[in-house]
């Protein structure tokens, strides 16, 4: 049994990728091989699995919790969106005390405009080529998250 983290996981197609906790190349997941319920996978998942040799590559087979997994994940409400940390800056909502605020997940048009926008107001003294170069791998970094989806 391998373990890993789920970097991204589209429930709308059904499919995602896992991380090995041990390195190496990141790993297929299907949905049909799910052994928890399909709305409790989420970027951030620490999962056990079989890994296999697919057609495109390694697969993720018989893919359920990680016994090491804390308890308040383990009774994750199906549908719940995972919690992200309050950054707490101006304009942004600030959760209460005791409460986290929820990360929806940005189309790349969505992210690129809101990624636009900040590094204008952040740094009015950017060059259009700079701020091109960083939004590129800014959305490269946060699709590897699973922030971002196509």
């Amino acid at each position: 049994m391998a373990v890993g983290r789920v970097i991204r996981f589209d429930g709308m197609r059904g499919y995602g990728f896992i991380a090995p906790e041990q390195g190496g190349e990141d790993v297929f997941l299907h949905v049909n091989d799910l052994l928890i319920p399909e709305a409790t996978v989420r970027s951030g998942l620490t999962v056990e699995f079989e890994v296999e040799d697919g057609d495109r590559g390694l697969k993720a087979s018989s893919v359920r919790l990680a016994e090491t997994q804390s308890p308040s994940v383990q009774a994750v409400v199906p549908g719940l969106r995972t919690p992200a940390p309050s950054v707490g800056t101006a304009g942004e909502s600030s959760s209460a005390e005791g409460q986290e605020t929820m990360c929806d997940v940005l189309g790349s048009a969505e992210y690129t405009r809101e990624v636009t926008e900040l590094l204008l107001t952040s740094v009015p003294e950017l060059t259009g080529q700079q701020i091109l170069a960083m939004r590129k791998h800014l959305v490269l970094f946060g699709k590897r998250h699973g922030w971002v989806e196509d």
